[in-house]
């Protein structure tokens, strides 16, 4: 492996720094704050910060969460494949509503298009249909708008950007999962991805496609690089929302891993930190991505999900019942790591440098 050292290719080198929007995002979260005792109906409960907005409404708590696919538009360009992208766009919703223990229950969808094309539309949508299908979360509006002086590209007539919204759903505030019941002792299990998911793409694109043509099958990837790319994100609201309602207050916490990766675990409890001293052997397209771009083991690790599309924070004593049932569904799941005491929600892997494992801060 790649030593930690600092010449390696970072992701804001390709324009994206974590720490920068993170940054951003607590300036805009602080002030949206003042918004939050305007509605005449309802009660906002939290806003910003965590993995989707919650308002309660007699008792009854409301979860909205958007998000898109980003820059894995551009796979699909190149490689003339639009009926997954909207798994995707699915996926990165549902996965986070239920980071809380909501259940999502409606999608919007927000199409651009640079101009009018209904084949297009339809292969879209066919995704779109699948994830839902597959979440179980009804489709039940959204907009499309032709925007031709905004939406530009390398593919006139195909380039869109693709983003949706849900509406989830908790019976009560007790069933809430924010991470503050996160204990010294919890272990982290972590489940396994699909592969790269729809984060780290604008680097993965920079490095992959700088030394493999698109339907090349390079060393490290039992399919061409496109294809792997493209692979759908992993839906896993139904097998969470399964293990939330079987153990109940042994799931301390809940994290989709997609943009920033691993240090993603420090909006649920900044109270302690996250050691993940046993994740998953580097292989397939991140080993391709590693060796390719020199990148770092730190900087992987802050990048993608590694293999680990979601981890579930829950009390040690329950975690081989939670892997079995996690593992019935046609999932794979381990222990990946536990919680520290007296920590400040920092994230810590085990890293070999030097032919020497250490534990490294992301």
């Amino acid at each position: 492996m790649n030593s930690l050292g600092k010449n390696n290719v970072k992701y804001s080198d390709v324009g994206i720094d974590v720490d920068k929007i993170k940054s951003i995002q607590n300036l805009i979260g602080k002030s949206i704050t003042s918004t939050h005792l305007l509605p005449t109906k309802g009660k906002v409960i939290s806003g910003y910060g965590h993995y989707a907005g919650l308002i309660e409404f007699n008792k009854k708590i409301m979860t909205l969460h958007t998000d898109g696919v980003g820059s894995k538009i551009l796979v699909a360009q190149a490689m003339n494949k639009y009926n997954t992208i909207g798994i995707d766009c699915i996926a990165m919703n549902v996965n986070d509503t239920v980071c809380l223990g909501a259940t999502p229950v409606g999608y919007l969808s927000y199409v651009a298009l640079e101009k009018t094309n209904h084949n297009l539309l339809k292969e879209i949508t066919k995704g779109l249909v699948k994830g839902a299908v597959v979440s179980n979360v009804a489709i039940v509006g959204g907009e499309t708008a032709i925007l031709s002086d905004i939406i530009t590209g390398q593919k006139e007539g195909h380039n869109f950007d693709l983003a949706g919204m849900v509406l989830g759903i908790l019976e009560t505030k007790r069933k809430m999962i924010l991470g503050d019941k996160i204990r010294p002792g919890d272990v982290i299990i972590g489940i396994k991805s699909s592969g790269i998911h729809s984060n780290g793409l604008t680097l993965a694109r920079e490095v992959l496609l700088k030394h493999h043509g698109i339907n090349d099958k390079p060393d490290f990837i039992n399919k061409s690089v496109g294809a792997d790319l493209l692979t759908p994100t992993t839906i896993y609201s139904n097998v969470i929302l399964k293990i939330v309602e079987k153990f109940a207050t042994k799931i301390h916490g809940l994290a989709h891993i997609t943009g920033g990766a691993f240090t993603k675990l420090k909006r649920l409890n900044e109270r302690v930190d996250y050691v993940l001293d046993n994740l998953p052997a580097i292989n397939g397209v991140f080993k391709q991505i590693m060796v390719d771009g020199n990148i770092s083991e730190k900087e992987m690790y802050r990048t993608f999900n590694m293999g680990i599309g979601f981890c579930v924070i829950a009390a040690r004593e329950s975690a081989d019942e939670i892997i079995e049932t996690i593992n019935n569904e046609k999932m794979k799941s381990s222990i990946i790591g536990n919680i520290r005491r007296n920590g400040k929600g920092n994230s810590f892997i085990n890293s070999s440098s030097d032919n020497e494992m250490k534990i490294v801060q992301l």
